[in-house]
Formats: C-alpha cells, structure tokens, sequence
C-alpha cells in the first residue's frame, strides 16, 4: 500500500486543503489530517474512513464518542482519540458562541438554537436554565442538575438560586434525551409543573422547557403544556 507521501500532491489532503480549499475535502479527509499518520497497513484517510463508519459517518454521534470508545478502534490510540474529541469539542463550542448573550430570543426556535450545542452531543441527561430579562435578552444560562441516560432529578433550589442572584424576569428551561427521542416523559412532565408553579411565586415566568434530542426538539410552549 502507497504511503500518502507517494499520493499525487492533489490527493493529499493537507496538500489539497492548500490547493483547493477546505470546503472540498471530505469528512474523511479532515479527519484524516487531525489523525495526521495511518498504520502499516492503510493510510490516515483509510483510517478516518473507519473511525467514521463507527457511527454511519453521522458525525453528530462521532461527537457523542469518549477517548475510550475511539481508542477501541485498532489504529487510534490515545493522542489520536483525544485530538478527534478536542476538535469536536471546539466545533461543538464555536456553534455556541454564535449566539451571543445580548441578543433577544423570542420563541422556542430561538431557545432550542441556544441550548443544542451544549446538550446535542451529551451521552447522559443534563438540566440547564436559561436567564432573561423583560426584554428576552440573555442574563447567562447555568447547568442545575445531570442525571443518567434517561432521568434527571432537579432540586428547585439549586434552579431558582441563579434565577434570583441574576434578576432573571423570564426564564427557560432545557434539557437533553440521548436515546434521540424527544417525546417527553411523565418525569418531565413533572418537573415542568414544578418549575411553572416554583417561578410563579417569585414573579418569574417561566416562558418554555425544551427537550433537545439530536436535531430534533420539544417545546412545552408550541404545544401548550405551560
């Protein structure tokens, strides 16, 4: 097997990145430059082809994969499994940052937007609360609770003890299903009854709870649970 060093220029991907431009290479051939070498017996882009096709080339659940899982594929050991999972991590934080703190969000769209680079890839549950003044602009958002793989317990107190350091007028509420179903469940449910009546006391509205499951989302608010 041809080492990529004796690939035609054009068909490296490093090389080709130069020539051409990042947007013409392939899933596999970004990959392959974060791998950087391959084994004795296939090339770095053989190798990311594989690393991909843990997860059906979906690279939505390849950031769902821990240096653990990737170091169980022969060929990834731990420096190449922890450069994957640093790149998907700054991708996942750079989508974040684009929304910034200043700006209004004015419907569930909007919320959903905010919370699914910080829950999307996550393999357990995590509850977040979003805080907003009158004008629906952005205070700060806060982790309150994280649970197992299909349940989250959240302690009132730890929710609202942000909301009222903050100021917070209007608040909402996320959190993720990882089995990719983003029906809610009775304990959902239950916590957004809790929540509602919890805020009401101290004049906090509580404007949504969004489930973010994969690319999809479910909004208490467009369905009229609240």
């Amino acid at each position: 097997m041809l080492p990529i060093k004796s690939w035609a220029e054009e068909d490296r991907p490093r090389e080709k990145l130069m020539q051409k431009g990042i947007a013409v290479l392939s899933d596999a051939e970004l990959l392959a430059i974060l791998i950087a070498t391959g084994t004795q017996n296939e090339t770095a882009v053989e190798l990311a082809k594989r690393v991909l096709a843990l997860t059906d080339n979906n690279l939505n659940q390849l950031g769902k994969l821990s240096v653990k899982d990737l170091q169980q594929l022969k060929g990834i050991g731990e420096a190449k499994a922890i450069g994957i999972v640093a790149a998907l991590e700054l991708g996942r934080r750079r989508k974040q940052s684009e929304v910034p703190e200043h700006i209004s969000l004015q419907c569930s769209h909007d919320i959903a937007g905010y919370f699914s680079p910080i829950l999307i890839d996550l393999p357990h549950e995590e509850f977040w609360v979003l805080m907003l003044n009158t004008r629906l602009k952005i205070i700060g958002a806060q982790k309150v609770a994280q649970g197992g793989v299909n349940k989250t317990a959240v302690d009132m107190r730890l929710l609202l003890k942000p909301c009222i350091e903050n100021l917070a007028s209007v608040i909402a509420v996320a959190h993720n299903h990882p089995s990719g179903n983003a029906t809610p469940s009775g304990n959902d449910n239950e916590i957004t009854r809790k929540v509602k009546e919890a805020t009401a006391l101290i004049d906090i509205r509580l404007a949504d709870h969004i489930i973010i499951a994969g690319s999809s989302y479910f909004s208490y608010a467009d369905e009229g649970l609240l």
